[in-house]
């Protein structure tokens, strides 16, 4: 290997974290990490960039999962999910010392006093109490209707900001909470049905969508327009339908975009006529009611959204075109 002792000044190496470094001998922009010997090393042509780098890793190995998560001396990350966001500490309910061995009667009773007070200083403010059990409820709530971590995490962080707006005041926790989950899942395009959302919450729906567009208003948030292809996954994995019948569907609603059809409809109502029509023309027929109740519509929507697109897009649904 070549080496280039003292091409870097110190500046430059500051600058080499925040910007792409490039070889000065062939210009490339590939840059291997060696952490065993502390060098950067080019890609390209093999030139030493820079030496004697600091190693800001652990000093312990591991080599399973489970040693690594022992020898780790960090805690979990901050989550906005916990009521705390995982930052408050806890004593163990275990009676023994930092060796193992048990703690004597008086020194138990005064850890036990601890612990007592240290569970109520956790949640000491209505605040606290307020986001103990609004977290508590999105758990719950997030559990049943199978939401990923990411959008929990984006609903408890609306949350809080209702809370620092007082929007919470005077209102359920449980239909502020669906609403915040219901609008996180808008907001990163996993969109549920404001039904499934409100009877999984146990909340009116009306009462649902009024919170819902309190937090339109008063938080500032962009919500992006419902686009019926959102939901033809779950609906066509929930009626056990083909890939090829979901790409059809994709298509057929493509095609009703250009056409201008979505404009004024209901999203769901849309994306079910446009499954029963790609069920069809692929020969995988499913009734409008097994439809309809997936699509969580009435069969009289699926029936008008279904006549609209083959009127339109002149569509022979009755022939396969497999």
């Amino acid at each position: 290997m070549k080496s280039a002792h003292g091409y870097s000044t110190e500046k430059e190496d500051s600058l080499e974290t925040t910007e792409k470094t490039v070889c000065p001998e062939c210009g490339s922009t590939s840059v291997v990490e060696d952490l065993t010997r502390g060098e950067r090393v080019c890609g390209g042509c093999g030139l030493v960039l820079s030496d004697h780098h600091i190693d800001s890793g652990a000093e312990w190995r591991a080599f399973s999962a489970e040693e690594a998560e022992a020898r780790s001396r960090v805690g979990a990350p901050m989550r906005y999910t916990v009521h705390d966001k995982g930052l408050s500490t806890v004593i163990d309910w275990r009676d023994r010392d930092t060796s193992g061995r048990k703690l004597s009667p008086r020194r138990r009773s005064e850890i036990y006093r601890l612990r007592k007070w240290q569970i109520r200083s956790r949640v000491h403010s209505s605040i606290d109490r307020n986001l103990a059990q609004a977290m508590s409820e999105l758990e719950r709530l997030s559990s049943q209707l199978g939401i990923p971590k990411p959008i929990r995490e984006l609903a408890a962080l609306l949350y809080r900001k209702s809370i620092m707006k007082k929007l919470v005041r005077g209102r359920s926790i449980e239909a502020m909470v669906a609403a915040t989950l219901y609008a996180a899942c808008r907001m990163r395009v996993k969109p549920r049905p404001l039904d499934e959302v409100a009877d999984a919450s146990r909340i009116d729906k009306k009462k649902l969508g009024q919170c819902y567009r309190l937090l339109l208003r008063s938080l500032d948030v962009k919500i992006p327009l419902s686009n019926p292809i959102d939901y033809i996954s779950r609906f066509a994995s929930q009626l056990d339908l083909s890939s090829p019948v979901q790409l059809r569907t994709v298509e057929i609603l493509q095609q009703s975009r250009e056409k201008g059809l979505t404009i004024g409809r209901d999203p769901l109502g849309l994306a079910a006529a446009a499954i029963y029509v790609a069920s069809i023309m692929l020969d995988e027929r499913k009734t409008q009611r097994e439809i309809a109740e997936v699509a969580r519509v009435t069969e009289v929507t699926v029936r008008n959204r279904y006549k609209e697109i083959v009127e339109v897009l002149e569509i022979d649904a009755t022939s396969s075109m497999r």
